[in-house]
């Protein structure tokens, strides 16, 4: 292609297997010589093909995400040009004939108008942090295919600042409907590229295949500086599905190597005690995030070695049995950073489970003199009668999502003793009006923002007082319209009126879908 520019058909852009894969190998192994580069050499139909539909995705691409960066940089070049060789420049439209009067065209009437522009900038001379802007918007394959159309763009795609953010997608074409990485790819990024990678994460579905593939990079990246470590399952039950110690010894490769985690996030993995020490041992002055929901076989003591060693920590996520007095103590410290986000998963350990332990007042009370604007987020996942335990005391929360069944005693509970609630979603209550509690909770909650409300009833009186109380503090207002019951006062014809009136914006109740 050298300097010329081509007009290009994005009817290009279906390739058959067998040019798929060769494009992908010419991206993993580039030949040295000249003839490789499809700007010297379009004698091959495959690589003529895959050529036009690159340059054509690239320059979508490119127009789509960065078009005032780079209409600036032709501009500079055309400023140049014309300095230079004193020439004017004047884009040719070829229409038809000017003795026929056009009639005035509508946009489709327009695209079906052919137009010949002499195109004057030159996508080959674009400098590599444009195209390395570009690359970064495209998803790994298609990145490296496009490293295959010339020497300047496969020279950008092994740039180390393109390596530094990268997923990992390991999804089995058997269980997902998801993409995966291509298995020569993922070698090829170990080889090259391990060292440059920082901000990491493994996708993986719900079969154990992918998830011991993610161990397997996992125990590969020995030459790695990772800030950021995310394991993400689409599905369980994936990595609780690995041998644990096959898990932890993959993990604790990255723990020993790494040696500045900033974030890890390693939810729903056999993660356990002995490789948490190990993290701390190796990353104690780097860690600020950690999120550790469902993993079975970490303990109370396990997450207060973290707390009493990582004093950077500034968000952690886990299960409510791990949760404790000490902890709290432990992140209350002087030496400690103010805590900015505590999120607590509530669910039964065991079937049957109906207590749990409690947590005192005056450690609550410590960690929200410590860290006055924690958001202490929880997540309850329990049945009626397993509720029993909480908030009979003050309870610092100030993010409540209840995901079964919650009932009218246990509102009234929130009512009194959440003062810094800013959140309230119910998902289920039943068949008892909500009416008392929740002008309570408007009465008391002075941070109330936010509610959400399902499968539970509420009479159209009482919602307008919660509403008329709260005032336009409250910010979102997710009410499903069968939530709502009508009574003597207010129909549900006339109740978006009466809220919209206090809200001061127009405000409908959430209608289920009918498909």
């Amino acid at each position: 292609m050298g300097r010329d520019v081509h007009r290009v058909s994005l009817s290009c852009s279906i390739m058959d297997s067998s040019t798929e894969n060769a494009v992908l190998g010419s991206a993993i192994s580039p030949k040295s010589t000249d003839s490789f580069y499809w700007e010297v050499e379009l004698e091959s139909k495959m690589e003529a093909s895959c050529a036009q539909c690159y340059w054509a995705f690239f320059q979508v691409t490119l127009i789509y995400h960065l078009v005032p960066e780079i209409m600036g940089y032709f501009n500079l070049e055309a400023d140049d040009r014309m300095k230079r060789n004193n020439l004017s420049v004047v884009n040719k439209v070829v229409q038809s004939s000017p003795a026929v009067k056009q009639p005035k065209l509508g946009f489709y009437s327009s695209l079906n108008q052919t137009h010949v522009y002499t195109v004057l900038p030159d996508w080959g001379s674009l400098p590599h942090h444009v195209v390395l802007r570009v690359f970064q918007y495209l998803p790994l394959t298609d990145r490296a295919r496009a490293s295959s159309v010339c020497r300047r763009w496969n020279e950008v795609f092994h740039i180390p600042d393109l390596w530094r953010k990268f997923e990992f997608e390991l999804n089995q074409s058997a269980t997902s409907y998801f993409n995966s990485t291509h298995p020569d790819l993922i070698q090829q990024i170990i080889k090259k590229h391990a060292a440059h990678l920082q901000y990491v994460s493994f996708k993986v579905d719900s079969s154990t295949e992918s998830a011991e593939a993610a161990c397997d990079i996992l125990s590969q990246l020995v030459n790695c500086s990772i800030q950021t470590l995310g394991l993400i399952s689409t599905a369980k039950p994936s990595f609780m599905n690995v041998s644990k110690s096959h898990f932890v010894s993959a993990l604790t490769v990255v723990f020993v190597n790494s040696k500045s985690l900033s974030s890890v996030k390693i939810e729903d993995t056999p993660v356990d005690d002995p490789s948490l020490k190990i993290l701390v041992a190796n990353n104690s002055d780097t860690l600020r995030h950690l999120k550790m929901s469902s993993c079975p076989h970490v303990s109370s003591d396990g997450i207060l070695c973290v707390a009493d060693h990582c004093q950077g920590l500034r968000e952690l996520a886990l299960n409510y049995y791990m949760l404790s007095d000490e902890l709290l103590l432990a992140l209350s410290s002087e030496t400690h950073v103010n805590l900015e986000h505590l999120r607590i998963d509530v669910v039964s350990q065991n079937p049957g489970q109906t207590e749990f332990h409690s947590i005192k007042s005056q450690s609550w009370d410590a960690l929200t003199k410590h860290s006055p604007g924690v958001n202490v987020v929880m997540y309850f996942f329990l049945y009626e009668e397993e509720l029993e335990t909480f908030f009979r005391e003050e309870t610092p929360v100030t993010h409540l999502y209840f995901g079964r069944l919650v009932s009218k005693a246990v509102l009234g509970r929130i009512g009194l003793n959440c003062p810094r609630l800013i959140e309230l979603v119910v998902c289920a209550n039943g068949f008892q009006a909500l009416d008392d509690e929740l002008i309570c909770i408007a009465e008391r909650c002075k941070n109330l923002t936010a509610l959400g409300l399902s499968e539970c009833e509420v009479s159209c009186s009482a919602f307008i007082e919660f509403v008329r109380l709260c005032g336009r503090r409250l910010t979102q207002l997710s009410v499903m319209e069968e939530v709502l019951i009508p009574d003597g006062d207010h129909s549900l014809d006339e109740i978006h009126t009466e809220v919209s009136k206090c809200l001061g914006r127009m405000w409908f109740p959430d209608v289920m879908p009918l498909w």
